[in-house]
């Protein structure tokens, strides 16, 4: 496995398994050389969203990058006053012609906003079979938004992006998504570094001649969780690709799991205020 492994989506798509997160990253040259950095460096998935504000220099970097367009995976998200389905259609408009791209890769619905979820997913529908995206999926869903949305839905969505990390293991949704074929991908992967002195993770990074990072990401690899870490210093997003010469054994696995309390550092999906 390497930067450019990817895993197979439900739909056939292949989504690398390892990608970068834009989230925060200043509008303009800054993700723009964020971008063109991690893609020097073999990332070849990047993860943005209209409420990023940030598409125009995701978009400037895949346009100045030598790689082809074809080896680039993009996912961006519809944000929550963007929902319903006339609106997620002109949303996605927005997005593309700020991305500046001519088919996307990947697009989620942002946050599972309560009576318009159904209605936006038809949207991601209607996108998907015009050919104008490769992929449809959801993010910050929980189980039971999972299943409404799966009563009604003609496509079934390939992933569930979540705050997920040891300390928010998500062990019951990820088996959820297992059986159903829907791929779950972590943001917030580090937790911002907040659980890096933990001795378990310090143990195994010095064990492995690594950092706490590095174990972390690992450890989504091997458990199948596509990560999509932020990093906008070149230096990090070389770190955070360099989990691929080492394993973590299946007690070493364990041990990182038993570090799960559910504590979240975002907002809980049900108790999200989607009114702002």
């Amino acid at each position: 496995m390497n930067l450019q492994s990817t895993t197979t989506l439900n739909n056939g798509v292949k989504m690398p398994r390892v990608g970068l997160g834009v989230y925060k990253m200043e509008e303009g040259s800054d993700v723009k050389e964020a971008v063109l950095s991690a893609i020097d460096i073999g990332y070849r998935s990047i993860d943005t969203a209209s409420f990023y504000k940030n598409e125009e220099g995701v978009g400037q970097a895949i346009k100045e990058t030598s790689v082809p367009r074809e080896e680039l995976f993009v996912t961006t998200k519809v944000w929550n006053d963007e929902q319903g389905y006339e609106e997620t259609l002109a949303a996605f408009d927005r997005s593309m012609e700020k991305l500046g791209l001519e088919y996307l890769d990947l697009y989620l619905i942002h946050w599972p906003v309560p009576g318009k979820y159904k209605d936006t997913w038809k949207a991601l529908e209607k996108l998907y079979k015009d050919g104008k995206v490769k992929a449809i999926g959801v993010s910050n869903f929980l189980e039971h938004h999972l299943e409404d949305l799966l009563e009604d839905a003609v496509i079934k969505p390939v992933v569930d992006q979540v705050e997920l990390h040891p300390r928010l293991a998500e062990p019951a949704l990820r088996d959820f998504c297992t059986q159903r074929d829907i791929k779950v991908e972590a943001w917030s992967p580090l937790a911002r570094g907040k659980y890096f002195d933990d001795e378990v993770l310090q143990n195994l990074a010095e064990k492995y001649g690594k950092t706490p990072a590095q174990i972390i990401l690992r450890w989504d690899v091997q458990h199948g969780i596509i990560t999509i870490p932020k990093s906008t210093k070149s230096h990090r997003q070389k770190e955070n690709a360099d989990i691929f010469d080492f394993e973590l054994t299946s007690e070493e696995m364990k041990q990182i799991d038993e570090l799960n309390t559910g504590e979240r550092n975002g907002p809980h999906p049900d108790e999200f205020d989607y009114n702002t």
